[in-house]
Protein backbone atom coordinates (compact mmCIF):
# COMPACT_ATOMS: atom_id res chain seq x y z
CA UNK A 1 0.00 0.00 0.00
CA UNK A 2 1.11 3.31 -0.72
CA UNK A 3 -0.84 6.24 1.25
CA UNK A 4 -0.97 9.50 1.39
CA UNK A 5 -1.61 11.37 4.95
CA UNK A 6 -3.21 14.38 4.80
CA UNK A 7 -1.95 17.35 7.68
CA UNK A 8 1.45 18.30 9.28
CA UNK A 9 1.08 17.41 12.97
CA UNK A 10 1.75 15.10 15.88
CA UNK A 11 -1.41 13.24 15.33
CA UNK A 12 -0.40 13.00 11.74
CA UNK A 13 3.61 11.80 12.86
CA UNK A 14 1.95 9.44 15.43
CA UNK A 15 -0.44 8.05 12.68
CA UNK A 16 2.40 7.85 10.19
CA UNK A 17 4.48 5.67 12.49
CA UNK A 18 1.79 3.39 13.09
CA UNK A 19 0.79 2.72 9.43
CA UNK A 20 4.49 2.21 9.19
CA UNK A 21 4.72 -0.78 11.70
CA UNK A 22 2.55 -3.07 8.62
CA UNK A 23 4.46 -4.77 6.37
CA UNK A 24 1.58 -3.68 4.07
CA UNK A 25 2.61 -0.58 3.77
CA UNK A 26 4.91 0.42 1.06
CA UNK A 27 5.39 4.15 1.73
CA UNK A 28 3.75 6.90 3.32
CA UNK A 29 3.57 10.20 1.37
CA UNK A 30 2.63 13.46 3.64
CA UNK A 31 1.45 17.08 2.68
CA UNK A 32 2.20 19.37 3.79
CA UNK A 33 4.30 17.47 7.12
CA UNK A 34 6.70 18.90 9.07
CA UNK A 35 10.65 18.39 10.26
CA UNK A 36 10.02 15.34 12.43
CA UNK A 37 7.72 13.97 9.65
CA UNK A 38 10.25 14.05 6.72
CA UNK A 39 12.46 11.67 8.26
CA UNK A 40 9.30 9.07 8.12
CA UNK A 41 7.37 9.89 5.07
CA UNK A 42 8.37 11.79 1.53
CA UNK A 43 6.92 15.48 2.20
CA UNK A 44 4.84 17.76 -0.47
CA UNK A 45 4.24 21.48 -0.12
CA UNK A 46 0.71 21.45 -0.80
CA UNK A 47 -1.18 22.84 1.77
CA UNK A 48 -4.02 20.64 3.95
CA UNK A 49 -6.79 22.69 2.99
CA UNK A 50 -6.23 22.60 -0.69
CA UNK A 51 -9.03 20.35 -2.17
CA UNK A 52 -7.55 20.49 -5.65
CA UNK A 53 -4.00 20.36 -4.72
CA UNK A 54 -4.66 17.18 -2.86
CA UNK A 55 -6.49 15.58 -5.33
CA UNK A 56 -4.30 16.05 -7.86
CA UNK A 57 -1.15 14.92 -5.54
CA UNK A 58 -2.69 11.98 -4.82
CA UNK A 59 -3.36 10.88 -8.58
CA UNK A 60 0.17 11.80 -9.31
CA UNK A 61 1.78 9.36 -7.05
CA UNK A 62 -0.75 6.92 -7.33
CA UNK A 63 -1.57 6.24 -3.95
CA UNK A 64 -4.04 3.85 -2.93
CA UNK A 65 -5.38 5.75 -0.07
CA UNK A 66 -5.81 9.17 1.67
CA UNK A 67 -5.77 9.75 4.81
CA UNK A 68 -7.23 12.61 5.72
CA UNK A 69 -6.30 13.66 9.41
CA UNK A 70 -6.91 17.60 10.29
CA UNK A 71 -10.75 18.87 10.63
CA UNK A 72 -10.63 21.64 8.36
CA UNK A 73 -9.96 19.48 4.98
CA UNK A 74 -12.49 17.02 6.28
CA UNK A 75 -15.12 20.04 6.79
CA UNK A 76 -14.85 21.26 3.27
CA UNK A 77 -15.14 18.21 1.81
CA UNK A 78 -11.78 16.53 0.87
CA UNK A 79 -13.28 12.95 0.93
CA UNK A 80 -16.19 13.59 -0.88
CA UNK A 81 -13.26 14.57 -3.67
CA UNK A 82 -11.33 11.97 -3.37
CA UNK A 83 -14.16 9.25 -3.64
CA UNK A 84 -15.41 12.30 -6.74
CA UNK A 85 -12.10 10.84 -8.38
CA UNK A 86 -11.94 7.37 -7.30
CA UNK A 87 -9.18 7.66 -5.16
CA UNK A 88 -10.14 5.65 -1.68
CA UNK A 89 -10.16 8.20 1.37
CA UNK A 90 -10.37 7.67 5.15
CA UNK A 91 -12.32 10.19 7.14
CA UNK A 92 -16.00 11.14 6.73
CA UNK A 93 -17.59 13.49 4.03
CA UNK A 94 -18.54 16.90 4.40
CA UNK A 95 -21.85 16.57 5.64
CA UNK A 96 -20.76 14.21 8.50
CA UNK A 97 -17.89 15.83 9.54
CA UNK A 98 -20.56 18.87 10.30
CA UNK A 99 -20.76 17.02 13.91
CA UNK A 100 -17.53 18.29 14.60
CA UNK A 101 -17.54 21.97 12.43
CA UNK A 102 -20.88 23.40 13.60
CA UNK A 103 -21.67 22.74 17.44
CA UNK A 104 -25.18 24.07 16.70
CA UNK A 105 -25.94 21.41 14.90
CA UNK A 106 -24.03 18.56 17.20
CA UNK A 107 -25.82 19.93 19.89
CA UNK A 108 -29.14 20.27 18.81
CA UNK A 109 -28.61 16.48 17.05
CA UNK A 110 -27.96 15.53 20.67
CA UNK A 111 -31.19 16.82 21.89
CA UNK A 112 -33.45 15.74 19.13
CA UNK A 113 -32.03 12.20 19.63
CA UNK A 114 -31.93 12.24 23.42
CA UNK A 115 -28.11 11.83 23.61
CA UNK A 116 -26.78 13.29 27.33
CA UNK A 117 -24.78 16.11 26.57
CA UNK A 118 -25.05 19.68 28.82
CA UNK A 119 -28.38 22.29 28.44
CA UNK A 120 -27.99 25.03 26.74
CA UNK A 121 -29.36 28.12 23.81
CA UNK A 122 -28.26 29.12 20.72
CA UNK A 123 -27.97 32.67 19.72
CA UNK A 124 -27.11 34.81 16.58
CA UNK A 125 -26.02 38.12 18.08
CA UNK A 126 -24.25 39.48 20.97
CA UNK A 127 -26.83 41.45 22.39
CA UNK A 128 -29.45 38.35 22.88
CA UNK A 129 -26.46 36.02 24.29
CA UNK A 130 -25.54 38.12 26.50
CA UNK A 131 -29.34 39.47 27.72
CA UNK A 132 -29.84 35.42 27.96
CA UNK A 133 -26.17 35.07 30.21
CA UNK A 134 -27.18 38.57 32.53
CA UNK A 135 -30.70 36.49 32.67
CA UNK A 136 -29.78 33.19 34.49
CA UNK A 137 -26.54 34.97 36.47
CA UNK A 138 -24.98 31.23 36.79
CA UNK A 139 -21.32 30.89 36.64
CA UNK A 140 -18.81 29.10 35.57
CA UNK A 141 -20.99 29.37 32.24
CA UNK A 142 -19.83 27.56 28.95
CA UNK A 143 -19.37 29.88 25.65
CA UNK A 144 -18.52 27.81 22.72
CA UNK A 145 -18.29 29.74 18.78
CA UNK A 146 -20.25 27.38 16.43
CA UNK A 147 -17.25 26.90 14.04
CA UNK A 148 -13.90 25.10 13.97
CA UNK A 149 -11.64 27.42 16.28
CA UNK A 150 -8.40 25.07 16.42
CA UNK A 151 -9.46 23.85 19.75
CA UNK A 152 -9.80 27.24 21.07
CA UNK A 153 -13.18 28.54 20.40
CA UNK A 154 -14.60 27.29 24.38
CA UNK A 155 -14.22 29.97 26.90
CA UNK A 156 -15.28 28.70 30.45
CA UNK A 157 -16.30 32.40 32.27
CA UNK A 158 -16.50 32.45 35.63
CA UNK A 159 -18.31 35.88 36.04
CA UNK A 160 -20.60 38.41 34.01
CA UNK A 161 -17.25 40.46 33.19
CA UNK A 162 -15.75 37.31 31.53
CA UNK A 163 -18.76 36.50 29.62
CA UNK A 164 -19.38 39.81 28.41
CA UNK A 165 -15.56 39.75 27.07
CA UNK A 166 -16.03 36.12 25.88
CA UNK A 167 -19.01 36.87 24.02
CA UNK A 168 -17.30 39.98 22.41
CA UNK A 169 -14.67 38.33 21.63
CA UNK A 170 -15.91 35.40 19.60
CA UNK A 171 -18.95 37.52 17.85
CA UNK A 172 -18.11 41.14 17.47
CA UNK A 173 -14.34 41.03 17.28
CA UNK A 174 -14.45 37.89 15.18
CA UNK A 175 -11.36 36.57 17.15
CA UNK A 176 -12.32 32.98 15.16
CA UNK A 177 -13.16 34.82 12.14
CA UNK A 178 -16.95 33.05 10.91
CA UNK A 179 -16.81 30.33 13.21
CA UNK A 180 -18.03 33.01 15.56
CA UNK A 181 -21.22 33.68 13.60
CA UNK A 182 -23.35 31.84 16.08
CA UNK A 183 -22.71 30.86 19.64
CA UNK A 184 -23.67 27.88 22.09
CA UNK A 185 -24.19 29.37 26.03
CA UNK A 186 -24.37 25.94 27.66
CA UNK A 187 -24.50 25.20 31.45
CA UNK A 188 -21.38 25.22 33.54
CA UNK A 189 -20.98 20.28 34.38
CA UNK A 190 -18.61 19.04 36.04
CA UNK A 191 -16.86 15.87 36.50
CA UNK A 192 -13.42 13.74 35.44
CA UNK A 193 -12.81 14.27 31.46
CA UNK A 194 -12.85 11.62 29.07
CA UNK A 195 -11.48 11.35 25.26
CA UNK A 196 -12.97 7.98 23.72
CA UNK A 197 -12.04 7.51 20.15
CA UNK A 198 -13.90 5.48 17.65
CA UNK A 199 -13.52 3.91 14.71
CA UNK A 200 -16.75 3.54 13.23
CA UNK A 201 -18.05 2.42 9.19
CA UNK A 202 -21.18 3.90 9.59
CA UNK A 203 -22.73 0.82 11.11
CA UNK A 204 -20.34 -0.64 13.74
CA UNK A 205 -18.10 0.98 16.52
CA UNK A 206 -15.18 -0.09 17.69
CA UNK A 207 -14.20 2.29 20.64
CA UNK A 208 -10.10 2.62 21.21
CA UNK A 209 -8.43 2.82 24.49
CA UNK A 210 -9.50 5.88 26.54
CA UNK A 211 -7.42 8.55 27.14
CA UNK A 212 -6.90 12.22 29.37
CA UNK A 213 -6.38 15.13 28.06
CA UNK A 214 -4.64 18.23 29.88
CA UNK A 215 -5.70 21.65 27.89
CA UNK A 216 -5.20 24.09 30.08
CA UNK A 217 -1.53 26.00 29.98
CA UNK A 218 0.06 25.70 33.40
CA UNK A 219 0.53 23.66 36.05
CA UNK A 220 -2.80 22.98 38.09
CA UNK A 221 -4.79 23.24 35.02
CA UNK A 222 -4.83 26.83 35.06
CA UNK A 223 -4.04 29.30 32.27
CA UNK A 224 -5.79 29.64 29.06
CA UNK A 225 -7.23 26.79 26.70
CA UNK A 226 -4.90 24.94 24.70
CA UNK A 227 -4.89 22.48 21.89
CA UNK A 228 -3.51 20.10 24.43
CA UNK A 229 -0.32 19.91 26.60
CA UNK A 230 -0.27 16.18 27.37
CA UNK A 231 -2.38 13.12 27.73
CA UNK A 232 -2.49 9.94 29.52
CA UNK A 233 -3.73 6.45 28.57
CA UNK A 234 -6.17 4.25 30.13
CA UNK A 235 -7.98 7.32 31.70
CA UNK A 236 -8.41 5.94 35.19
CA UNK A 237 -11.79 7.35 35.60
CA UNK A 238 -13.15 5.01 32.34
CA UNK A 239 -14.51 2.10 33.92
CA UNK A 240 -15.86 -1.49 32.08
CA UNK A 241 -19.14 -0.11 33.82
CA UNK A 242 -18.79 3.25 32.36
CA UNK A 243 -17.60 2.19 28.91
CA UNK A 244 -20.87 -0.23 28.28
CA UNK A 245 -22.71 3.04 29.45
CA UNK A 246 -21.52 5.09 27.19
CA UNK A 247 -21.55 2.29 24.36
CA UNK A 248 -25.40 1.81 24.80
CA UNK A 249 -26.27 5.91 25.75
CA UNK A 250 -23.98 7.71 23.51
CA UNK A 251 -21.45 6.05 20.74
CA UNK A 252 -24.57 3.46 18.72
CA UNK A 253 -27.16 6.51 19.58
CA UNK A 254 -24.83 9.20 17.91
CA UNK A 255 -24.22 6.57 14.94
CA UNK A 256 -27.44 5.66 14.75
CA UNK A 257 -28.68 9.23 14.64
CA UNK A 258 -26.47 10.55 11.85
CA UNK A 259 -27.82 7.44 9.91
CA UNK A 260 -31.06 8.49 10.22
CA UNK A 261 -30.22 12.15 9.04
CA UNK A 262 -28.66 11.09 5.96
CA UNK A 263 -25.17 11.57 7.34
CA UNK A 264 -23.40 8.48 7.47
CA UNK A 265 -20.15 8.58 9.81
CA UNK A 266 -17.26 6.67 8.35
CA UNK A 267 -13.86 7.13 9.91
CA UNK A 268 -12.79 7.97 13.51
CA UNK A 269 -15.06 9.88 15.80
CA UNK A 270 -13.87 11.35 18.71
CA UNK A 271 -16.08 11.59 22.04
CA UNK A 272 -14.73 14.14 24.37
CA UNK A 273 -17.04 13.45 27.78
CA UNK A 274 -17.45 14.37 31.24
CA UNK A 275 -18.48 11.77 33.79
CA UNK A 276 -20.75 13.73 35.88
CA UNK A 277 -23.08 12.86 38.79
CA UNK A 278 -25.51 12.56 36.73
CA UNK A 279 -23.92 9.62 34.13
CA UNK A 280 -21.38 10.34 30.90
CA UNK A 281 -22.40 13.48 28.88
CA UNK A 282 -21.00 15.02 25.47
CA UNK A 283 -18.84 17.94 26.00
CA UNK A 284 -17.95 18.08 22.22
CA UNK A 285 -17.38 15.17 19.32
CA UNK A 286 -14.61 15.42 16.69
CA UNK A 287 -14.64 14.06 13.64
CA UNK A 288 -10.95 12.77 13.33
CA UNK A 289 -8.57 11.34 15.43
CA UNK A 290 -7.74 14.20 18.64
CA UNK A 291 -4.69 15.90 19.46
CA UNK A 292 -2.84 15.25 21.70
CA UNK A 293 -4.94 11.71 22.17
CA UNK A 294 -3.91 9.99 18.97
CA UNK A 295 -0.12 10.09 20.77
CA UNK A 296 -1.06 8.16 23.53
CA UNK A 297 -3.45 5.52 22.04
CA UNK A 298 -1.90 4.60 18.75
CA UNK A 299 1.46 3.42 20.56
CA UNK A 300 -1.48 0.76 22.33
CA UNK A 301 -2.78 -0.60 19.10
CA UNK A 302 -1.26 -4.05 18.07
CA UNK A 303 -3.32 -4.55 14.84
CA UNK A 304 -2.19 -2.79 11.56
CA UNK A 305 -3.79 0.49 11.48
CA UNK A 306 -3.59 -0.19 7.48
CA UNK A 307 -6.59 -2.95 8.27
CA UNK A 308 -8.63 -0.96 9.83
CA UNK A 309 -8.36 1.89 7.67
CA UNK A 310 -9.33 -0.73 5.05
CA UNK A 311 -12.01 -2.16 6.84
CA UNK A 312 -13.82 1.19 7.92
CA UNK A 313 -13.61 2.35 3.82
CA UNK A 314 -14.82 -1.02 3.26
CA UNK A 315 -17.72 -1.02 5.58
CA UNK A 316 -16.53 -4.31 7.02
CA UNK A 317 -15.44 -3.27 10.70
CA UNK A 318 -17.42 -6.08 12.32
CA UNK A 319 -15.26 -8.40 10.60
CA UNK A 320 -11.75 -6.86 12.77
CA UNK A 321 -10.92 -8.01 15.95
CA UNK A 322 -8.85 -5.04 16.88
CA UNK A 323 -6.11 -5.15 19.72
CA UNK A 324 -4.55 -3.51 22.04
CA UNK A 325 -1.85 -4.05 24.83
CA UNK A 326 -1.96 -3.24 28.37
CA UNK A 327 0.57 -0.89 28.82
CA UNK A 328 0.10 2.69 30.04
CA UNK A 329 1.37 5.69 27.27
CA UNK A 330 1.82 8.96 28.46
CA UNK A 331 2.93 11.98 26.25
CA UNK A 332 4.20 15.81 27.41
CA UNK A 333 3.71 18.12 25.06
CA UNK A 334 6.74 20.68 24.86
CA UNK A 335 5.26 23.97 23.47
CA UNK A 336 6.97 27.39 22.58
CA UNK A 337 7.45 29.83 25.35
CA UNK A 338 3.81 32.45 24.98
CA UNK A 339 2.06 29.62 23.53
CA UNK A 340 -1.28 29.51 23.12
CA UNK A 341 -0.50 33.14 22.43
CA UNK A 342 2.17 34.47 20.13
CA UNK A 343 5.55 33.03 20.23
CA UNK A 344 8.57 32.93 17.96
CA UNK A 345 9.62 30.23 15.46
CA UNK A 346 12.75 28.94 14.23
CA UNK A 347 14.65 28.29 17.54
CA UNK A 348 16.99 25.24 17.41
CA UNK A 349 16.04 21.91 19.41
CA UNK A 350 18.82 20.03 20.95
CA UNK A 351 18.71 17.00 22.25
CA UNK A 352 16.82 14.43 19.19
CA UNK A 353 18.84 12.53 16.59
CA UNK A 354 18.45 12.27 13.27
CA UNK A 355 14.84 10.70 13.59
CA UNK A 356 13.90 12.95 16.73
CA UNK A 357 13.93 9.77 19.09
CA UNK A 358 15.29 9.63 22.86
CA UNK A 359 16.44 6.22 24.71
CA UNK A 360 12.94 4.53 26.16
CA UNK A 361 10.58 6.89 24.76
CA UNK A 362 9.71 8.14 21.10
CA UNK A 363 9.06 12.10 20.33
CA UNK A 364 6.20 12.95 17.43
CA UNK A 365 6.74 16.12 15.95
CA UNK A 366 4.04 18.92 16.29
CA UNK A 367 5.70 21.93 14.79
CA UNK A 368 9.23 21.29 13.43
CA UNK A 369 11.08 22.83 10.40
CA UNK A 370 13.93 20.47 9.63
CA UNK A 371 17.24 22.90 8.26
CA UNK A 372 20.45 22.05 6.88
CA UNK A 373 20.09 18.46 8.91
CA UNK A 374 19.02 20.65 12.24
CA UNK A 375 15.33 20.96 14.16
CA UNK A 376 13.73 24.12 14.64
CA UNK A 377 10.50 25.11 16.16
CA UNK A 378 7.95 26.31 13.93
CA UNK A 379 4.79 26.29 15.62
CA UNK A 380 3.12 26.54 19.06
CA UNK A 381 3.09 23.10 19.97
CA UNK A 382 6.51 21.66 19.46
CA UNK A 383 6.97 17.90 20.11
CA UNK A 384 5.01 15.11 21.74
CA UNK A 385 7.18 13.27 23.89
CA UNK A 386 5.73 9.83 24.87
CA UNK A 387 6.63 6.58 26.52
CA UNK A 388 5.02 3.12 26.90
CA UNK A 389 4.95 2.04 30.89
CA UNK A 390 3.86 -1.27 32.27
CA UNK A 391 1.59 0.99 34.40
CA UNK A 392 0.82 5.06 34.05
CA UNK A 393 3.65 5.60 36.74
CA UNK A 394 6.53 4.24 34.43
CA UNK A 395 5.22 5.52 31.19
CA UNK A 396 5.36 9.59 32.83
CA UNK A 397 8.68 8.78 34.53
CA UNK A 398 9.84 7.68 31.19
CA UNK A 399 7.98 10.26 29.65
CA UNK A 400 9.69 13.30 31.61
CA UNK A 401 13.37 11.81 31.69
CA UNK A 402 13.17 12.26 27.77
CA UNK A 403 11.34 15.72 28.42
CA UNK A 404 14.91 16.94 30.24
CA UNK A 405 16.91 16.00 27.24
CA UNK A 406 15.44 17.80 24.73
CA UNK A 407 15.77 21.63 25.20
CA UNK A 408 15.09 24.54 22.89
CA UNK A 409 14.80 28.26 24.36
CA UNK A 410 11.78 29.48 25.57
CA UNK A 411 10.60 25.77 25.90
CA UNK A 412 7.51 25.28 28.08
CA UNK A 413 5.67 21.97 29.09
CA UNK A 414 3.44 21.15 32.41
CA UNK A 415 5.07 19.17 34.78
CA UNK A 416 1.92 17.62 36.52
CA UNK A 417 0.48 15.62 33.48
CA UNK A 418 -1.16 12.42 34.64
CA UNK A 419 -0.95 13.63 38.31
CA UNK A 420 -4.75 14.15 39.46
Amino acid sequence: MKILMVGGGGREHALIRKLLESEKVEKVYCAPGNGGISCDAQCFSVGATDIDGMVSLAKELKVDCVFVAPDDPLAAGMVDAMEKEGIRAFGPRANAAIIESSKVFSKNLMKKYSIPTAGYEVFENSKDALSYIKEQNKYPVVIKADGLALGKGVIIAQNEAEAEDAVHTIMDDKKFGASGNKVVIEEFITGPEVSVLAFTDGKCVKPMVSSMDHKRAYDGDKGPNTGGMGTISPNPYYTPEIADRCMKEIFLPTIEAMNKEGRTFKGCLYFGLMLTADGPKVIEYNARFGDPETQVVLPRLKTPLCDIVDAVIDEKLSDLDIQWSDEACACVVMASGGYPGSYPKGIEIKGLDSKGQVEGACVFHAGTALEDGVFKTAGGRVLGVTALGTDLKEALKKAYAAVEKITFEGAHYRTDIGNK
